[in-house]
């Protein structure tokens, strides 16, 4: 269950972040005069994108738990005198397949965001938006040999410490500013100074 609940709420959390930059790059497109993506400037997209790369990785869950349910499992090999009892996770195909999708989610917001980060600053997020999936890619690339190399209760420090450190980047790359301007220069906070940037 902590692999499934891991998966499924950093799928929302990356499927938000897709969003936001999905919509970032409709909306400077729907600046152009006789543009057909105006129609698209909605709220509701934001929540189909989010629900409907929710419901893929609920599947790939779901379809996980029916196929290869996790057991229990008895390490006599990792450390010599003791018997340690953990979670296989069962299926190895799927427990990637799982982490395979949160990598897409965050690669696809990564592409988007850098194509659109040089829209004007006012306006748009896309380069916090980048920084943010950086963090986010990088803390898992490395994440990935440390995992593999690991045995016992170390791969669930691991994997809480990739899971911590990826979520504190999501967050300071994308609120940090906000906050900043929000704290120290509220002045910037207003119509007027929007208008003139």
């Amino acid at each position: 269950m902590r692999q499934i609940s891991f998966g499924i709420f950093f799928s929302v959390a990356l499927s938000s972040v897709l969003a936001k930059t999905i919509m970032v790059c409709i909306a400077f497109k729907a600046t152009r005069p006789g543009s057909s993506w105006r129609k698209l400037v909605e709220v509701r997209v934001s929540y189909y994108v989010v629900v409907i790369c929710f419901f893929i990785q609920v599947l790939i869950c779901v379809i996980w738990l029916s196929v290869s349910p996790p057991y229990q499992e008895f390490d006599h090999h990792s450390y010599p005198g003791k018997i340690i009892i953990q979670c296989n996770e069962g299926s190895d195909i799927w427990f990637y397949s799982m982490l395979g999708y949160l990598g897409l989610l965050a690669a696809v917001s990564l592409v988007l965001a850098f194509m659109v980060r040089t829209l004007p600053d006012s306006f748009n997020e896309a380069k916090y938006i980048t920084f943010s999936m950086l963090v986010f890619c990088s803390v898992w690339i490395s994440m990935i040999p440390a995992y593999l190399s690991t045995r016992g209760k170390n791969m669930v420090a691991v994997e809480i410490f990739a899971i911590l450190s990826s979520s504190a980047g999501i967050l300071a790359c994308i609120f940090f500013p906000k906050c900043y301007i929000l704290i120290m220069k509220p002045e910037l906070n207003c119509r007027n100074q929007l208008a003139k940037k």
